[in-house]
């Protein structure tokens, strides 16, 4: 297993980097087969009044598989302990699901249960209400990760992997880039780009 280990706003001593790899190799000994590489990133805020500064995200890459996860909480090794139990329920369902597919007999088809197409809603003018709008002065951190294509229910099957509120994927029926979402009561959203010449101009208004 290739661990890496990077600190934001912190030096990873080595009594932090044997403590990481302790509680990883921990948390991966029961599927090391299938685990090839492991991203730890640590960070600290700066900002006083952030009660859970101390941040740990895993990243774990396993059969072409992104499994993340992230914790956070005033203890940096707090953080590490807690992130390495959630990575390792991570990828004990990730196993359960892949065994279950091999040993299932039927073939599931029609729709993927509580994924939603829902009519565009009018976006609202106002947003920021008397809020000043600021944009971030500059750019902090960049990710780059292979997109292969999938349909929609893997693409459900990975949000529920990588302990966020949303997955970019490129669909594989349309070869678009779509996002699936969780939604705020329940159930999943897929943001989807919109043909061209359908009857509604370039900002999502209607044409009449």
């Amino acid at each position: 297993m290739k661990l890496l280990i990077q600190g934001n706003n912190i030096t990873v001593t080595d009594s932090i980097h044997d403590y990481v790899q302790q509680k990883l190799e921990k948390a991966v000994r029961h599927f090391q087969n299938i685990t090839t590489k492991v991203d730890v990133h640590l960070s600290v805020a700066r900002n006083s009044r952030i009660n859970d500064k101390h941040k740990a995200e895993v990243t774990v890459y396993a059969n072409g598989t992104v499994i993340r996860a992230q914790e956070g909480s005033e203890n940096l090794y707090a953080s590490i302990d807690m992130v390495s139990d959630k990575i390792a329920r991570q990828l004990r369902k990730y196993k359960e699901k892949q065994l279950a597919k091999k040993t299932s007999t039927y073939v599931k088809t029609g729709n993927i249960g509580n994924i939603e197409e829902e009519p565009v809603k009018p976006v609202k003018t106002d947003l920021i209400g008397d809020r000043a709008p600021e944009l971030p002065s500059e750019v902090v951190r960049m990710k780059y990760f292979a997109m292969p294509p999938m349909n929609i229910e893997q693409a459900q099957e990975q949000l529920q992997l990588v302990d966020h509120d949303f997955y970019m994927f490129r669909n594989s029926e349309t070869n678009e880039i779509n996002v699936i979402y969780m939604r705020n009561h329940g159930g999943y959203g897929v943001i989807q780009p919109r043909p061209e010449n359908n009857g509604h101009n370039g900002n999502g208004t209607e044409i009449h």
